[in-house]
């Protein structure tokens, strides 16, 4: 039998939340109907081997992070909208697609923190730490869901459009100045900066999150005294 109500409240606050979800609408209604929801499912995955392949690419050719941005486009594009498209047409199959969507997320995320380890433009140790960070805070995420009923989609008002728009930004200054200068610290890469501010961004999400859920889990199940 097949379960179609959802399993859990999805909870956005992000910065943009609101005018994307009106302009994710309007593409919804909008959208050929030989179109669905599994190919914009794919098509998100794509695009975020293709931004892996496009950084490994740019340490011989600087010009492909042009492709990792237009990846990213892609890619907001298909994760964005497929489960817009479903609620819109009223086809939706919440554990399905959540399941699908993560793990597909994950996988990609692992490409494109490849990608980026073997660009030259970051410490591949940094990438790894990085990968290391995202997979923790989305195992606390998974786990809260499951305990919770309700999974967020944004912390500090950053989610994971904000999050393509800053990447997007870097990868293009990464083709006019790649180093930056941190005063009395010296030259550094940019994103390498960039990915110590993303793995301490990560860790605060993790234990921010993990002391609020368990707090809330402790007061829901207290033992009798």
């Amino acid at each position: 039998m097949i379960n179609d109500k959802p399993t859990h409240v999805r909870e956005h606050g992000s910065i943009l939340a609101g005018a994307e979800k009106m302009a994710l609408v309007w593409m919804a209604e909008r959208l050929p109907r030989c179109i669905n929801s599994d190919h914009l499912t794919l098509l998100g995955f794509a695009a975020m081997l293709l931004a892996g392949i496009s950084y490994w690419a740019a340490n011989g050719n600087p010009l492909a992070l042009l492709f990792v941005v237009l990846a990213l486009i892609l890619n907001w594009f298909g994760d964005s909208l497929d489960g817009t498209l479903a609620r819109v047409r009223n086809q939706q199959r919440p554990m399905y697609g959540f399941y699908v969507d993560h793990v597909l997320d994950m996988v990609g995320t692992f490409f494109l923190l490849g990608g980026l380890a073997l660009s030259g433009y970051m410490n591949p140790l940094l990438a790894l730490g990085m990968l290391a960070a995202y997979l923790t805070a989305a195992a606390e995420e998974f786990l809260a869901t499951h305990v919770r009923r309700v999974f967020h989609l944004s912390f500090l008002g950053f989610g994971p459009t904000e999050l393509r728009i800053i990447l997007s930004i870097g990868t293009l200054y990464l083709l006019y100045k790649p180093w930056v200068h941190l005063g009395s610290w010296g030259m550094f890469r940019l994103f390498d900066v960039g990915g110590v501010v993303a793995i301490a961004g990560m860790a605060l999400k993790l234990v921010v999150s993990a002391v609020r859920n368990t707090h809330a889990l402790y007061l829901a199940e207290r033992l009798p005294r």
